[in-house]
């Protein structure tokens, strides 16, 4: 009927109350490692390859059109030539795929 002094100590404590997050911290970090930083590394590479891009380079948009890259613009567009005679502005964050590379021009 009266509770014992061993469950009255074992219900409280400073321990009790860190043991009961280290799941989050172990839920937390695992995300971490298989979610959150492969993501980062992949936009990372996504930015240095819209970077790198130049006249010249055929590229495949995120709607899947295949065009060949005529002009670069510095407010995040890119002119797109994707038949003969036919251009369209593309902006940047929506190219996925470089196909080919065209060789830089010596100097």
């Amino acid at each position: 009927m009266f509770v014992t002094p061993a469950y009255a100590q074992a219900a409280g404590g400073a321990g009790g109350a860190f043991a009961s997050f280290i799941p989050l911290i172990l839920i937390f970090g695992i995300m971490y490692l298989l979610l959150i930083r492969p993501q980062q590394k992949k936009m990372k590479e996504h930015k240095a390859m819209i970077e790198a891009l130049r006249r010249g380079d055929q590229i495949v948009t995120q709607g899947g059109i295949i065009g060949k890259v005529t002009k670069v613009k510095d407010d995040g567009e890119v002119e797109v030539e994707i038949a003969d005679g036919v251009r369209v502005r593309v902006v940047k964050a929506t190219i996925s795929q470089v196909l080919s590379k065209t060789e830089p021009a010596a100097d």
